[in-house]
Formats: C-alpha cells, structure tokens, sequence
C-alpha cells in the first residue's frame, strides 16, 4: 500500500528539520508552521513585511552547507524554537522576539561561509517561505530516492530532499506522472503542481553539514533532469499521520 513513511517540518527556512507524528493540513495552506521563519542576508530585497519573498533572499544550504546538519524543535506553546548541530552546543529562541534575533545571529554566523552574504535578521511571511509562490507542500517518493543511491553507488539521507511528507509503497518517479493530478493522503486532498527543481543544497550530508555526494551529477547523468520530489497544494483539509494511505484521485 502506498502510504506516508515521514512527516517533516522546517519552522525556520534552511535552519534545521523536525519530525512529526500527525499533522493537520488546512486548505491553500503550507504544512502548519513549515518554513514558518527565514534568516534574511545582508544583501536582501524584501517587499513589504510580512510578503513572501524567493528563496535568493535568504541564508540557505546551497550556500552554507552547514546549514544542513541542523536540527530543529518547535514549543508552539512557548513559541520557541531550538537548534542543534553537531559542531557547537544548541540554542534556544524566540524567533518573533527582537531582543532574541542578536542571540541567534551570533550563534548561527559561524556556521555560514564569511565569504557568502551574511545572515541578518529573522523574517515572517503571512504564509510559509517556501520556495514556491503559492503555498505548498513536499512530496518525496523513497523509490526514487532509492535509484539516485543506486546511481550513486552510495546510502543517501532522505532528508537530503528537505520534504514535508515521505511516500513509501510507489514505483522509481512515479511522482514526475503527478502533476495537475489530485491525490488522497490521509483526510486531506492536495494538487500536484509542480516538480521540485533541485539545487546545493542536496549534496550536502544532513549528519554532518559536509558536501558528500553529487546528487546533481547522479540525476542529470541517471535521468537527464534535476528535478527531485513534487509541490503540492492543499485543496481539502484534513489530518495526516505516519501510516496514512496515499491515492491518486484524477
């Protein structure tokens, strides 16, 4: 059966990854607080606060590849969130708390290149910042993933792909037939808009923030494209968990 294997979420954009058990997905919304945050640099042309804004604006792991061995929790409650990396102890902040954004530009600096714009301030948008222009979710297929680690000739995190939900039970790029489908997963439907183009970032090993793998390379030479996992919108809310079926309706 086809099901959900992973659920992840980014609170802040680029800056670590957290799993969860269920979650509840609301219609033309992102993955609740998924890229909920991102780190503006220096060099940043934002519009309006508040307004989504591309991916270039912001401190990510294509460029700081460290960035990627980040870890993430999220205290709604509190509002709070903490980060660990396996190069220096954790911290933990409030992302909307101003006396808070010089803290976490101290801790995060060391872990970006000083010769790439630097990380500095933290921004939201009225919606997630993900790297789509419409409110989206991340579908991962395993099988896929499975025959670029062949390609390769090597084990790969799946967190390389930074996804929200990770499917099990598909064939290899089943998903590249998905798109303007709808599917089912869980209580909740979502259309298929777009492949996921992919960068940097994914060469990156998620243990250890060191580029270790051309994951580019291995999808240009295997396939001829650089395209990974698909971006979904949410049309029908509902709740998904671990174990979730996944159907494609039309």
């Amino acid at each position: 059966m086809v099901h959900v294997a992973e659920i992840w979420r980014h609170p802040i954009k680029s800056h670590g990854r957290e799993a969860l058990l269920s979650v509840s997905l609301n219609a033309g919304e992102c993955l609740p607080y998924d890229r909920h945050w991102a780190v503006a640099h220096d060099a940043a042309k934002l519009g309006e606060e508040g307004q989504w804004a591309p991916c270039s604006n912001f401190s990510r792991g294509a460029k700081a590849p460290s960035l990627m061995a980040l870890d993430a929790s999220l205290d709604v409650a509190s509002n709070t969130v903490t980060l660990t990396h396996p190069s220096q102890p954790g911290i933990t902040f409030n992302p909307d708390r101003a006396e808070d954004h010089g803290r976490f530009i101290e801790w995060i600096s060391p872990l970006c290149p000083a010769n790439r714009a630097a990380p500095a301030r933290i921004v939201k948008a009225d919606r997630g910042m993900t790297d789509t222009d419409f409110p989206s979710v991340a579908l991962i297929n395993l099988a896929s993933h499975a025959a670029v680690e062949k390609q390769l000739g090597q084990q790969l995190s799946p967190l390389r792909w930074r996804g929200n939900l990770i499917l099990a039970g598909l064939q290899a790029w089943d998903e590249k037939h998905w798109i303007g489908k709808t599917l089912r997963i869980g209580e909740a439907e979502m259309e298929v808009r777009e492949e996921i183009t992919r960068c940097l970032a994914t060469t990156a090993n998620p243990d250890t923030g060191i580029r270790d793998a051309d994951t580019l390379g291995a999808l240009k030479q295997g396939w001829g494209h650089q395209q990974f996992g698909v971006y979904a919108q949410v049309t029908k809310p509902g709740h998904v968990h671990i174990d979730s079926p996944v159907e494609v309706l039309a």
